[in-house]
């Protein structure tokens, strides 16, 4: 029997099966239909913002439009389009830069359209933005510099958040301009579309970019959840183009001062066989056949490393948590800014660098970012960071006094949870006027298995917390370099000591004494600037709830 469809005839054919041909060819003629229009539409939509435009010289049409794909593929061609050949010489300036010294000059800049504001059939105002900074670009319907009525109806059709190319020059308008950072204006000679933005966009700049006295005051806002996820807008907001920079100046600070001080940067794996902090707040995953967890912290290598003679290092990189902490001030992944350094006699000299180091960050911000902070005070404001020349140390057994004294009961051989930080750093500004500080010797119990006891009394160790605004921000302490010690240590805290073999047997060979601390960059920028959620200086935030973008 043939595996082949038998091909019935015409002479045997069904009006069923007849009525099924002609159904199947009307489907394909109505798919062939919806094709045709949807290719119109699409021509009509690319020809959108000129199709009400008049007739005009040829001059004036090419000093505006939409810049072609074709002309964007870096093509070589100087005539591939109007648009090349508008730029071609001349070199972009930053919005940042536009200042009063380059008035009466010709300028390209590029920049988004932060509002558009059409006044009449020749005259408009755009405000562009560029990371941050704004000017005011206005365009009036000119026969003497080839600016026509189309230009300035095309002008009208850009959407918000575009990108737009404007050839122009710098004024210095009559009445000053309030709404922009630059005090200079732009009179628009060109003006391409170099990207458009769709035109309803899931969240609005201006919006996401509202104080709480704003939004308390009827203006409409956005919530954390919306903003996170559409976080590509979000982070255009002023406060935002800020929090990022600070951050990259907080690191930039980070590194200048540690190489002053003969320190190493290094790069630590961020896969490793077993924690790197013990307890179970780790993502585990196979590795070629083996059990392997994203490191919790650079803790051993770099300690490791100087095992090897490196004497001072620190890293700035990744750092992975598993636990389930639904704070504002938890994330599952951020950058460590961690450092490991040999000692001579006492962790005190770990703190030492402690106490000059952030200091050193502070005052760097406040000369190097002053618009920056500026710029975030207005959307999230807050008082500038309290803090000594000199940092202050106290001892825990000092902090829980401070507590029990103002009616405060702390466990003395325990943690300090978050609402007892605040209250001790309301203390301590209180006593010292400084929201930075460091606490000391804490108990034994609380810390990590490779964290040295303190010769005096076993229950507390030669380790260190540091607050800022009644935060926590720091960990450090100095390390156990016994090997024995280690070993024991690691048992109790219920670690494996085969999955960190290499990391014992390393202190074998010949270990100085040594120590080192880790923070969080995200909370340190959080806390000084004075924000209430960690989510905010996180460029993508992972949470226990947040994996995207």
């Amino acid at each position: 029997m043939s595996s082949e469809p038998e091909i019935p005839s015409s002479s045997t054919e069904t009006p069923e099966e007849s009525g099924e041909k002609i159904s199947k060819k009307a489907a394909k003629k109505e798919a062939a239909k919806l094709e045709k229009l949807r290719r119109r539409q699409e021509q009509e939509e690319a020809t959108r913002k000129t199709a009400s435009l008049s007739l005009e010289d040829e001059s004036s049409s090419r000093n505006y439009g939409d810049v072609t794909l074709t002309e964007l593929q870096s093509t070589e061609d100087p005539k591939a389009g109007k648009w090349r050949e508008a730029v071609e010489g001349k070199k972009w300036t930053n919005v940042s830069e536009l200042v009063e010294e380059m008035v009466m000059s010709e300028v390209l800049i590029r920049g988004r359209v932060d509002t558009n504001r059409p006044k009449s059939a020749k005259l408009g105002f755009v405000t562009l933005r560029q990371s941050g900074f704004t000017v005011q670009c206005v365009v009036t319907e000119s026969k003497e510099h080839s600016v026509s009525v189309n230009m300035v109806k095309f002008l009208k059709q850009l959407s918000g958040e575009s990108f737009v190319d404007v050839i122009g020059i710098v004024v210095l308008p009559k009445d000053p301009v309030t709404g922009t950072t630059q005090k200079v204006e732009i009179q628009v000679r060109k003006v391409y579309c170099v990207n458009s933005a769709m035109q309803k966009l899931p969240l609005i700049v201006e919006d996401a970019a509202r104080s709480e006295a704003d939004i308390q005051a009827g203006k409409p806002g956005a919530n954390q959840d919306t903003r996170l996820n559409n976080r590509v807008i979000d982070l255009r907001t002023p406060a935002n183009q800020a929090i990022f920079r600070i951050q990259c100046h907080v690191q930039i600070a980070f590194r200048e001062f540690l190489l002053s001080k003969g320190f190493l940067e290094i790069h630590t794996p961020k896969l490793i066989a077993g924690s790197s902090e013990g307890g179970a707040a780790v993502f585990r995953l196979e590795y070629k056949g083996q059990p392997a967890c994203l490191a919790q912290s650079p803790q051993l290598h770099k300690q490791m490393a100087i095992c090897g003679d490196l004497e001072r290092v620190f890293e700035v990189g990744a750092v992975y948590r598993a636990e389930d902490s639904f704070t504002h001030r938890h994330l599952c992944e951020f950058i460590g800014l961690d450092v490991e350094m040999a000692i001579h006699k006492h962790y005190s000299e770990v703190m030492d660098i402690v106490g000059e180091l952030f200091p050193f960050i502070f005052t760097k911000l406040e000369e190097r970012c002053s618009k920056e902070l500026e710029a975030i005070r207005k959307q999230y404001p807050f008082q500038p960071l309290k803090f000594l020349p000199k940092t202050l140390t106290l001892t825990f057994a000092e902090g829980i006094q401070m507590l029990k004294e103002a009616g405060v009961e702390a466990d003395p051989l325990g943690d300090l949870n978050t609402e007892v930080e605040r209250k001790l750093g309301q203390l301590v500004l209180e006593k010292y006027n400084t929201e930075f500080y460091i606490l000391h010797r804490y108990p034994s119990a609380v810390r990590p298995f490779y964290t040295m006891p303190c010769a005096d009394d076993s229950n507390y160790s030669n380790s260190f917390d540091v607050f800022i605004r009644g935060e926590e921000i720091i960990s450090g302490a100095q390390r156990v370099h016994d090997p024995e010690l280690l070993k024991e240590q690691a048992t109790r805290f219920g670690i494996d000591v085969e999955t960190i073999k290499t990391y014992i047997d390393s202190f074998r060979y010949g270990a100085p004494p040594h120590g080192g601390f880790g923070v969080g960059l995200e909370r340190v920028v959080m806390l000084f600037c004075g924000l209430n959620n960690i989510r905010k200086t996180s460029l993508f935030p992972r949470d226990p709830q947040r994996l995207a973008p």
